[in-house]
């Protein structure tokens, strides 16, 4: 992990904030000035910024200019004092990831830091995983048509929409649009307008001022604003509510949109990439889609394939899912027998390419042996029984007393998104099961379209093991702190954070 860069002209502030870190056992490098810190950018980048506003010779703004040109993805965390909150709050515009009002309280800032280090490491997982990973695979004939039209797109900046049915890939293929743009050193941001809840679609999209409703404590960048010069994909566009759509269509018909509770229109720069597998000409008929957004969004379209019109793809995606879904797990490859491959090829996966992940997932976790036959696959697909309803919750729960592996199959409630099949694992809380617990939890709420899930596992993983290290040193919270291997500070931040009761000073 790379150091978390401290820059202020405030030698006591440097310290003071060296200090707080090194007790959480962070690496920090400090600089005094924004001048250093934009030479030493050139060699090199932090995981973390964290700088002042008001420096002698360049300013803060100036240096948040420059990382986010360089790196747009890096957390800056802008430190002001009261009297430059205006240009704290502009700051944000510029993609700042949050402020530190001074007087700072210690607590906070470590806590403000550790936030951004975390988004930080996520964002860089996400990028090398996307780096390793072939863009999309495929060897029929359906998809080379596929990869002729995004080679066709590769230099436009023109609106596409992509249909298909759900698990098909249409993210895969947004991306690919983007990275073979002329907007490719550029964000892209994706956004399943099925996944937020009415009430926050809205700030989602066009961001929010201080104080535009109840909560909203600081003003916010929505996700156009994120993608500026880059690209935006809105999966699952036809769930969007009626009155949002409205406001779409004026941000693709003139390029301006207002934030929540702001009277200043701000510009867009951003290609707009929609996706859905609805017919969204039955929904213009139905009057639940507007029809000269259908127009605005179908400039070019794109028709994905389902995994049924490309049979001849399933194995090499098989193998490839496989040797991904071993890496992770560090285990060995799992290798399909020729009679197991030629009966996989033959099921329907009405889940398309996400199924199949998923119950490669399965495979590599359940399957006996390293060569896997017809016969070690879930029952339910070598029995032909109908897949099981409802969502899985194997995780969270309490298990069985004994092994039962099913399917579940997210039905996609009242916003119409289409069944995708999951595996999931119901087992002992046996020593090693409960990673296979975990991705069965994971792959059932990523299926279910849930938002921010790594965040609700994170919260959950966080409060079972500080409360099994308060249980076990009966409450003394210092020394569950050492046990777990984490900072006093930490432990207590976590505390009141997750709302766990019972801890008491050593």
């Amino acid at each position: 992990m790379k150091p978390i860069w401290i820059v202020d002209d405030d030698e006591s502030i440097r310290w003071v904030l060296e200090k707080a870190l090194a007790r959480e056992n962070l690496a920090t490098k400090s600089f005094s000035n924004a001048r250093d810190a934009l030479e030493a950018l050139k060699t090199g980048a932090p995981q973390v910024l964290v700088s002042d506003i008001r420096m002698p010779g360049e300013s803060g703004l100036e240096l948040l200019q420059a990382v986010k040109a360089k790196h747009p993805g890096l957390p800056v965390i802008i430190i002001t004092a009261f009297s430059d909150l205006d240009s704290a709050v502009a700051a944000f515009q510029g993609g700042a990831f949050e402020y530190l009002a001074k007087p700072f309280d210690i607590d906070h800032a470590v806590g403000l830091i550790r936030r951004a280090l975390e988004e930080s490491l996520r964002e860089t997982s996400v990028e090398q995983v996307l780096a390793e990973t072939p863009e999309i695979l495929g060897q029929a004939p359906a998809m080379q048509d596929v990869f002729r039209a995004i080679g066709r797109l590769s230099q436009s900046n023109v609106t596409v929409l992509i249909t298909g049915e759900s698990g098909s890939g249409k993210e895969l293929v947004a991306r690919a649009l983007h990275k073979h743009s002329p907007r490719a050193s550029q964000p892209f941001i994706a956004l399943n307008t099925a996944a937020i809840p009415k009430d926050l679609l809205e700030s989602e999209l066009f961001g929010h001022e201080r104080g535009a409703f109840t909560g909203a404590q600081a003003t916010r960048r929505g996700r156009f604003e994120q993608a500026e010069n880059g690209t935006l994909f809105l999966d699952e566009i036809g769930d969007m509510p009626f009155d949002l759509q409205t406001r779409l269509l004026r941000v693709l018909s003139d390029g301006h949109f207002y934030r929540v509770g702001g009277h200043q229109p701000l510009k867009a720069n951003v290609r707009v990439i929609a996706a859905t597998h609805q017919n969204l000409e039955h929904r213009v008929r139905e009057g639940l889609f507007r029809e000269d957004l259908y127009h605005r969004l179908n400039v070019i379209r794109l028709r994905l394939p389902s995994l049924r019109e490309r049979r001849e793809d399933i194995p090499i995606l098989t193998r490839h899912f496989l040797q991904q879904s071993a890496k992770q797990l560090g285990v060995e490859v799992k290798r399909m027998s020729d009679s197991a491959m030629q009966f996989l090829s033959s099921l329907e996966l009405p889940g398309n390419v996400r199924q199949l992940e998923n119950l490669c997932n399965w495979i590599t976790v359940m399957a006996p042996g390293q060569t896997v036959e017809a016969k070690d696959l879930p029952h339910e697909l070598t029995e032909g029984q109908a897949f099981a309803g409802g969502a899985a919750n194997t995780f969270a729960g309490t298990p069985p007393a004994a092994h039962s592996y099913a399917t579940t199959e997210d039905a996609g409630g009242s916003n119409g998104v289409a069944p995708v099949t999951s595996y999931a694992v119901s087992a002992p809380a046996e020593a090693g099961n409960w990673i296979s617990l975990l991705e069965a939890e994971a792959a059932a709420l990523l299926a279910a379209g849930q938002p921010e899930v790594m965040d609700a596992l994170g919260r959950q993983f966080e409060s079972t093991l500080i409360k099994t290290a308060l249980k076990h040193t009966h409450g003394r919270k210092n020394d569950a702190a050492v046990r777990l291997g984490i900072g006093r500070n930490t432990i207590t931040r976590k505390i009141h954070e997750l709302g766990i009761d019972g801890a008491k000073d050593d």
